[in-house]
């Protein structure tokens, strides 16, 4: 897989994150790697900054639930309109938490 094509393996799986649940970085990367040979939370944040903005970028959270940095007033605006569970200052990752296989 070229990095373009990572890209948007990449913006495809963000798009198709449910309204009202989460995925945190490293979960795309885990769901992707086994496609692509790459397992980089860090990849996905720097692709979800550069090129996520025609997706639903407010449904990446870190691991922990912390909300996009820069953008956790929005975020949390959108996330609380869509019913996400939130705790303190994050997301309940363990309530809204989604993978690409569930229900499978």
């Amino acid at each position: 897989m070229t990095p373009d094509e990572y890209v948007e393996a990449v913006l495809d799986l963000v798009e198709r994150i449910p309204e009202g649940r989460v995925m945190s970085y490293g979960g795309v990367a885990d769901a992707l790697s086994e496609r692509s040979g790459r397992a980089s939370a860090r990849l996905v944040g720097n692709i979800m900054a550069r090129h996520g903005g025609s997706v639903p970028w407010h449904r990446v959270v870190t691991a922990g639930g912390r909300l996009p940095p820069g953008h956790e007033r929005e975020a949390r605006a959108r996330l609380l309109a869509e019913g996400v569970p939130l705790r303190g200052e994050g997301v309940d990752i363990a309530a809204a938490g989604w993978s690409p296989d569930e229900g499978l």
